[in-house]
């Protein structure tokens, strides 16, 4: 595997040399381009690490700003070679990394932990002994994988004064378990592929251990000891304090690294700073431009880049922080993620009728209830991980349901009034209920669709929430933030709300004879919050 990674790089680099040395160079031998090589670089405990470097030629002698660049989980150091070109001919030296234990980097899957972080700060010194870099102007940018890193890394090395992460982390364990519920296939996923691709640290063994034998709740309590150094939301004081200039990018539909994370991380920073969302399931809005397509995210991010570790003067501090991008296409900015909208409240009524369908009103309704049977699952779900997010992001095709064959059986179902006019849901849509599950342990995932006349729903969010050790019997309050959206309502359709116990995308832990009582009393109505 490493001799193939490095044969890639390699070939790779020989392209894109190419590339650069065609017929346009050879006339115009002053031309901006750049150089390439693949290079071993010693890492924080002199592991080898395999590397791409792209360094700036035609273009003086530097020192050049450097952008480091570490891979994203399972992907080699050729992932952002058409990237790290554009800026390596912008006057960037690039060097693009694989990250510790994966491909033809050495050392073990440490998820994120220390020795991986500290490779940040290795390949920095390396730069500034090897190459024409200016480590006084450094950037860390990455995907997925290497957004984590890159914003851990912020975290330490005060030579980075600006971040670029994109479908990344902020909080692991708000990713990967929220709520107290497991993203089972999302988890599974990313061991497979660690498999695959690298090699398991003793971390990421014994964590995959407990989650293939079934002791799912020895890996969670497992996870939650290792998350905080692995997360950048416990150590936001240290990057306050360094202040490099953060620029974060998620999709809304993202089922490993869902945006809310990231948009409470970006509300907590106080530096320099950007919020992009779009849809689209895990980087789908990013990897395009890292290859070299063209591409709004990464657009965005070379500027970001070129005024705040190159010193160009090009506006990239005057415009909005936060920018939204809607299911049609269109960006919305906004001076901080509490602008994005303003949140109205729409109360619960009781599920009523042959079809048990309960509405939003904007009066409280209380001392109601509704019980349905948990553990069986409906038509509502949200979706499969990277396939639905993806048919979304770049085809439009929405996790749909007809709304009207869910089994009221089985869920709890709320329909809104028609917008003659058209709406636009924006932010993190909030639910507050109240339930009594008869069993200690009750998952529920709760759903807000956008419903057309024929009564066919498209998801705009979602989000888990689990109950563990409760009292069978004893009702209890519920909060739930769905994941954040910006989502324009066609005139003429509706908003449903829909909440049952099973989705096939979790670990949920609802079991088949037992049942979950909806209720609104006097005291504590039941409601949702939209922007």
């Amino acid at each position: 595997m490493r001799r193939l990674a490095a044969a890639l790089a390699v070939a790779l680099a020989v392209a894109l040399a190419l590339i650069t040395i065609g017929p346009r160079a050879e006339a115009d031998q002053s031309a901006a381009g750049f150089s390439t090589s693949y290079q071993r670089i010693p890492g924080a405990d002199g592991i080898g690490i395999g590397a791409v470097v792209l360094t700036p030629t035609g273009q003086g002698d530097g020192p050049f700003p450097l952008v480091v660049m570490p891979s994203s989980w399972g992907v080699p150091n050729v992932e952002y070679v058409g990237q790290g070109a554009k800026l390596a001919r912008s006057g960037f030296q690039v060097i693009a990394y694989s990250s510790r234990g994966f491909w033809d980097s050495g050392g073990g899957i440490d998820i994120a932990g220390p020795p991986t972080v500290a490779d940040v700060s290795k390949v920095i010194d390396w730069a500034d002994h090897h190459t024409p870099a200016d480590t006084g102007r450094v950037a860390a940018v990455g995907i997925s994988y290497g957004a984590g890193t890159s914003l851990l890394a912020s975290a330490q090395d005060p030579r980075i004064k600006a971040v670029g992460a994109m479908s990344g982390w902020a909080d692991l364990i708000a990713s990967l378990d929220p709520n107290d519920t497991v993203a089972l296939q999302s988890v599974a996923g990313l061991l497979a592929l660690g498999n695959i691709t690298g090699r398991p640290g003793p971390e990421m063994a014994s964590l995959q251990t407990k989650f293939v034998t079934g002791n799912f709740d020895g890996a969670i309590a497992e996870a939650k000891q290792l998350a905080p150094v692995r997360s950048a939301a416990t150590m936001v004081d240290r990057v306050n304090a360094k202040a490099p200039a953060v620029f974060l990018a998620n999709a809304f539909e993202d089922s490993i690294f869902p945006p809310s994370q990231y948009t409470d991380f970006f509300t907590r920073l106080t530096g320099p700073k950007r919020l992009l969302l779009a849809h689209g399931d895990h980087a789908t809005p990013e990897v395009p431009g890292a290859i070299g397509l063209p591409n709004e995210t990464w657009d965005e991010l070379a500027a970001w880049l070129r005024h705040y570790i190159a010193g160009a003067d090009n506006g990239a501090d005057a415009e909005a922080p936060v920018q939204l991008k809607s299911q049609r296409g269109g960006w919305r900015g906004y001076p901080s993620w509490a602008a994005v909208g303003q949140s109205l409240t729409a109360y619960l009524t009781k599920p009523t009728g042959l079809s048990r369908t309960g509405s939003l009103q904007s009066q409280a309704s209380t001392g109601w209830t509704s019980n349905i049977a948990a553990g069986v699952p409906t038509l509502a779900d949200s979706g499969v991980v990277l396939v639905s997010g993806a048919l979304q992001g770049l085809l439009s095709i929405p996790t749909a349901v007809a709304t009207r064959l869910v089994d009221r059986s089985f869920a709890g179902v709320w329909s809104g009034p028609v917008y003659t006019s058209g709406a636009v849901v924006n932010g993190t849509p909030k639910l507050h209920l109240t339930v009594k599950p008869s069993g200690p342990n009750t998952s529920l995932f709760a759903y807000l669709y956008d419903v057309n006349a024929l009564g066919v729903g498209s998801l705009i969010t979602h989000k888990p929430l689990t109950l563990r050790g409760a009292t069978p019997g004893k009702a209890v309050p519920i909060d739930v933030r769905l994941e954040a959206t910006s989502w324009e309502v066609p005139a003429g359709n509706h908003l449903v709300v829909v909440v049952d116990t099973v989705d096939p995308r979790y670990l949920g832990r609802s079991a088949l004879g037992t049942s979950v009582t909806f209720s609104s009393p006097a005291s504590d109505p039941s409601w949702i919050s939209i922007s």
